[in-house]
């Protein structure tokens, strides 16, 4: 390409080929003259076009010829027509630099005419390169390069930050052979922030004119972005960092930076190396497993840097309950139905399953769903008395829960027995027994006599086997008529188990009814021991003592005693004979003793010539009428008031009160 000053130049030469035909019109009447175009001196750019014209007036037909001034090749074409020749250099290089003569012979005259040829090469705006990005606080170097310059002792740069001059250099080394050079201008300065958008400006001047022409000038504009590298970068972690197998987990990461830094995460793996997660901002991660524990890693990028922050998530496994019903530990009767409950809490589908810490025969029937299991044992027998684990798989995870099961016998109160009737004064042996009882080795039996305790015992032997056992306790003791009506306690004690707060208690209770042999017995008769035949005689029995006794009358005889029917001790005879007379006798018999009382009626007879009625008789009549309720009705409160118990009439050969 021909530069627009180059244009300049050659216009003279178009505008001479069109102005040839005039100086041919006047060429006979002129002296013989040459002329160049340009005149003296051109300036070419390495690469253009350039042509150099010759012409001469005065000469009809002249003769043209091109040679350097140090005869070096032309390195150019020539073209000769008429009055004008042209060397032609396409394109101009080095060689093409010097100082060209052109001759035209006319006839016997020679003239010649030099043009200086000058080269320059200025094609490109300067290039603006950095060390490395703008960075705020980091020294940084920005170089202005001008290529492919030609002479570089003419060049001249300087370099701008807006309007403040940062730096200005001339190349005045000398040349020491023709060549394109590269030539540049470099700036060391620290980005601030206030840099961003200011225009940096490299600009290049050729000083290749030696008039007052202006000189060839390029130059090349960057808008300055300063950078921060990431900083600052920063995690949080929702809920928390340790967590649990099937939860889930929101990691948010930011960090400072300009431009602002994209957020990478990834994950780092046994190897050290980093597995790419995401490319936001926001990670969550929902199921965790364990194999989801690690180190995670959040980086902030962006042109001139990087910066990262690491967190270690813990993933536990799940953690699930197991509760195992009624509790650590079960106290059953032999004999009853015992429900153990297995039941689980935090995992959805876990497998359930029993089995005796022994490994012995459940004995028992197990029911499962879902998160319950239940073992029935009925009924509860010594086979069952074992630990029972409750096993429960979750996964991997696998829990056991365990549960005591211990049994006891102990049906019935205790049972009382005495070796014989309470007789004041004589040793009685008492017996406590407690049947079907187990374990016997927890029994405790205590026989207490109103508040006293008569003997304590705990049956504390080895036993050799499980069995149901009867275990009782004697006490020998001389009861007395102050024992009577205090209450003879038999208490019983089965502990059942350590983790039991309250013992197993039964107990039975006797009232003490002490006996005493009968005494202080009367017999008695009305109107007296010596009565009259046809009189009414009433015979009376009586005994003060307690507790209740029998009353028997009888009327002695050689032949036979014969019981008589008494009402409450008392025997009446109506109009006695002669034969009720005798010998009678009253017997006070109870379970431990008896006493004996006898009196003799007299019957006298009557005078058989007398037959009346006398006075006294009938009082004597109608007293005993009276009298004989009367005696009874004393007799039988005396007898309510001193004694337990009551008389009752003799209907066989006793009567019993």
């Amino acid at each position: 390409m021909i530069s627009s000053s180059q244009q300049q130049l050659k216009m003279p030469v178009v505008l001479f080929g069109a102005s040839n035909i005039f100086w041919m019109v006047f060429a006979a009447s002129q002296a013989f003259k040459i002329e160049t175009y340009p005149e003296s001196w051109i300036l070419a750019q390495i690469g253009d076009s350039v042509s150099l014209t010759c012409s001469t007036t005065g000469c009809e037909s002249p003769v043209f010829s091109w040679r350097t001034q140090i005869d070096s090749p032309l390195n150019g074409k020539v073209k000769n027509e008429g009055t004008n020749s042209t060397l032609t250099m396409d394109p101009v290089s080095f060689e093409n630099e010097h100082s060209y003569l052109c001759t035209a012979t006319c006839g016997s005259e020679k003239l010649e005419k030099g043009i200086q040829v000058e080269i320059y090469s200025f094609p490109k705006d300067p290039e603006i390169h950095f060390s490395g990005l703008l960075e705020v606080g980091k020294q940084v170097t920005v170089k202005c390069l001008i290529p492919d310059v030609y002479p570089f002792d003419r060049l001249e740069m300087d370099l701008w930050k807006d309007d403040h001059l940062m730096k200005n250099q001339e190349f005045l080394e000398d040349m020491d052979r023709k060549s394109l050079e590269t030539k540049s201008l470099e700036v060391t300065f620290i980005p601030v922030m206030e840099d961003t958008g200011k225009a940096l400006v490299c600009r290049a001047q050729l000083n290749i004119y030696e008039t007052e022409s202006v000189p060839p000038k390029r130059n090349t504009t960057k808008e300055l972005q300063v950078y921060i590298s990431p900083k600052n970068t920063v995690i949080s972690v929702h809920p928390s960092t340790r967590l649990q197998e099937g939860d889930s987990v929101t990691m948010t990461c930011s960090s400072e930076g300009l431009p602002a830094p994209k957020i990478i995460w990834n994950k780092k793996l046994d190897n050290e190396n980093l597995q790419l997660l995401s490319g936001n901002e926001t990670l969550t991660l929902i199921a965790m497993r364990m194999e989801d524990s690690g180190t995670y890693v959040c980086e902030g990028v962006n042109s001139i840097g990087r910066s990262q922050k690491e967190v270690e998530l813990i993933v536990e496994e799940k953690p699930f309950t197991v509760d195992i019903f009624p509790g650590p530990q079960v106290v059953a009767q032999i004999g009853d139905s015992v429900v153990l409950t297995c039941r689980v809490t935090g995992c959805e589908s876990p497998s359930l399953s029993w089995r005796t810490q022994i490994d012995s025969p459940l004995s028992g029937k197990v029911t499962s769903e879902g998160t319950e299991s239940t073992l029935t044992l009925s009924p509860v027998g010594f086979e069952n008395e074992h630990s029972y684990l409750c096993t429960v798989t979750c996964g991997r995870r696998k829990l056991e829960k365990r549960i005591r099961v211990e049994l006891y016998s102990f049906p019935t109160d205790p049972e009382i027995e005495m070796s014989g009737l309470l007789v004041n004064g004589n040793p009685v042996t008492v017996s406590c027994r407690v049947p079907n009882v187990y374990p016997f080795d927890h029994l405790e039996i205590e026989l207490l006599n109103g508040e006293t305790i008569l003997m304590k015992k705990n049956f504390l032997e080895e036993m050799d086997r499980k069995s149901l056992e009867t275990k009782s306790l004697e006490v020998t003791f001389t009861p007395t008529t102050e024992d009577s009506g205090k209450v003879l306690v038999c208490r019983a004690k089965l502990h059942t188990g350590e983790m039991e707060s309250e013992h197993k208690q039964r107990q039975s209770t006797q009232t003490l009814y002490v006996n005493v042999a009968p005494k202080d017995i009367q017999l008695t008769v009305f109107p007296s021991e010596s009565v009259k035949e046809g009189d009414t005689v009433i015979i009376s029995c009586t005994c003060g003592n307690i507790p209740e006794t029998w009353i028997i009358l009888k009327k002695k005889a050689k032949t036979g005693d014969t019981v008589l029917k008494s009402i409450d001790g008392a025997y009446t005879i109506l109009k006695v004979q002669l034969e009720d007379a005798g010998v009678y006798e009253c017997e006070s018999k109870n379970e431990v003793g008896s006493q004996l009382r006898n009196l003799t009626l007299d019957v006298k007879g009557r005078d058989n010539t007398k037959d009346y009625f006398s006075p006294e008789l009938l009082v004597l009549y109608c007293a005993s009428s009276l009298i004989i309720p009367a005696i009874g009705m004393i007799i039988y409160f005396a007898r309510k008031a001193n004694m337990k118990g009551s008389y009752s009439l003799v209907e066989a050969q006793k009567s019993k009160v």
